[in-house]
């Protein structure tokens, strides 16, 4: 591919994305922000690519319009010819073949990872082989674990996993709150559906999606539409949500009603437990996220 014609091809994905966040009633100012981006990659005389090569990230960074969250989209897009983002906005993510990328992850461990630890981004793959949840998938010690994070190390920039060294996360009471608003919205019909690639075979527009903001952190929401959602028929019980904040620390998280336990009924976020238990019990019953879900479509 030719200087121009990846230039042009990362600035039509950039473009896309910002489209899609416009249509879906995001910030208006964020789905702006892509457009700019879009115009500095088609007016630069050289391949971005070799700038990244050269500079990094931080060479990116010092382009007009192109800012720590745009830089590392770009990146991406070098690195895959792919942006999560669009893929997800487009209802078109494939979580198993992205994992599959990775040295060491087969089809069978690609699937376990996705099905048990809900994630489906490098991003939040790599976070959870941090924090040690990734050795709760069967077939995963300390050792494999270990390769798989220095894989994702090297895959994404140093300069991305600097900044998740921190693992800054919203707090709970701020996705349960996400994840009521989704839920109420998706209900009365008030949010725009996209068409999701996998386990669609109508290609029906079913799944509604959500963007939307707490503090520094913004969030896109969406119904699990995993296998294990489907033959659980929990697809409008599990809520997977997207989160980044004006650092670009990123990550997902997701919320389902408990079944038993001392949270039964409850939303609750998984891995996050503890932290729901004390919130639902703790100074105010205000602060309590009963499942109150709304009904299938």
């Amino acid at each position: 591919m030719t200087k121009n014609e990846f230039n042009s091809r990362a600035a039509q994905i950039l473009e896309d994305c910002g489209e899609l966040l416009r249509q879906q009633g995001a910030n208006p100012f964020r789905a702006m922000a892509y457009g700019r981006a879009a115009e500095t990659l088609r007016s630069l005389d050289s391949d971005v690519r070799d700038l990244l090569k050269s500079e990094g990230s931080e060479g990116l960074v010092r382009l007009p319009f192109i800012g720590t969250g745009l830089a590392d989209a770009i990146g991406e897009i070098a690195r895959t010819g792919r942006l999560a983002r669009l893929d997800r906005l487009r209802g078109e993510v494939d979580p198993e073949a992205l994992f599959q990328t990775i040295p060491g992850i087969g089809p069978a461990l690609a699937h376990d990872i996705h099905e048990i630890l809900h994630v489906d981004t490098l991003e939040g793959l790599e976070v959870a082989a941090c924090d040690g949840r990734l050795r709760e998938v069967p077939g995963v010690g300390s050792r494999r674990a270990e390769a798989i994070r220095s894989s994702l190390a090297s895959i994404l920039s140093r300069a991305v996993a600097s900044r998740r060294k921190s693992h800054k996360l919203p707090s709970v009471e701020q996705l349960l709150d996400v994840d009521r608003e989704y839920r109420q919205k998706a209900a009365a019909g008030k949010l725009q559906k996209i068409a999701p690639k996998r386990f669609n075979p109508e290609g029906k527009a079913w799944l509604p999606i959500l963007h939307t903001a707490r503090s520094e952190w913004h969030f896109t929401a969406l119904y699990s539409n995993t296998a294990r959602s489907h033959e659980l028929g929990r697809t409008h019980d599990w809520v997977v949500l997207y989160f980044y904040n004006d650092d670009h620390e990123e990550g997902q998280a997701t919320v389902v009603n408990e079944t038993h336990g001392p949270l039964k009924d409850l939303r609750v976020v998984r891995g996050r437990e503890a932290e729901c238990r004390k919130q639902a019990y703790g100074k105010s019953s205000t602060h309590r996220a009963r499942s109150g879900a709304p009904g299938h479509h």
